[in-house]
């Protein structure tokens, strides 16, 4: 487990006086792409952010963004670009995805809650571009969440607060693909887990647990968790 998160530029927007808000954060999944600077609406947000590291949820008066990515330090031409609405209290996740060639960005919504007296929320993501449909189970077989395919987000499951071992499978087989130890949930707290990474490539297929929504406030950080 690391903490690098990024966070956003001392030119960040959330600065901007609106009383409808919405929250915006950024996460680099594309295995192959170089470390980017992140623009809304021309305003830089964040920079330098590699891959496997998000940043902190961004308050953005709520509206429509254009955001768009470049190799860090140069503005020449834009590696992606695309429109992004923002509402008021709502959180999301907009990940760069894919490989170079194929980059796009997949926006996901995040609950801010409210979660059920001391249970945590968690969801799957599956982001990794060449890795087929898989079951997230228990080691005991358990599924959790079951085929999930590439750009696929399952909707959020109530757990009880522990300290999990998660598999990811092929789908409808037994055959693990990565083990995931010490997912350790908090009561009271959202989270996603992302598969990131590639399989049987590097970087290595691997999983990035984040926590969602405004129960993120105290804790901006990514988790990254090998088998």
């Amino acid at each position: 487990m690391y903490y690098n998160s990024n966070n956003f530029s001392d030119s960040r927007i959330q600065e901007m006086n609106s009383s409808s808000m919405g929250y915006v954060r950024v996460l680099h999944a594309v295995p192959d792409g170089p470390n980017v600077d992140v623009y809304a609406n021309e305003k830089l947000i964040a920079n330098n952010l590699a891959y496997g590291n998000h940043t902190v949820y961004a308050s953005l008066p709520d509206g429509a963004y254009k955001i768009t990515l470049y190799v860090t330090g140069s503005k020449d031409s834009p590696i992606l670009s695309n429109m992004l609405t923002v509402s008021n209290n709502s959180y999301s996740t907009v990940a760069a995805i894919d490989t170079t060639s194929a980059i796009e960005f997949l926006r996901i919504k995040d609950s801010n809650g409210p979660v059920e007296r001391n249970k945590s929320m968690i969801k799957f993501a599956h982001l990794s571009p060449n890795a087929p449909a898989v079951d997230i189970t228990l080691p005991d077989g358990t599924i959790l969440f079951n085929n999930v395919q590439f750009k696929q987000v399952t909707s959020y499951i109530n757990v009880m607060p522990d300290n999990y071992t998660l598999q990811v499978r092929l789908a409808g087989t037994p055959t693990v693909v990565l083990t995931v130890p010490d997912v350790n949930l908090q009561p009271n707290k959202i989270y996603t887990v992302y598969a990131i990474g590639l399989a049987g490539k590097k970087p290595a297929l691997e999983a990035l647990l984040l926590v969602d929504g405004n129960t993120d406030a105290s804790m901006k950080m990514s988790s990254r968790l090998l088998y």
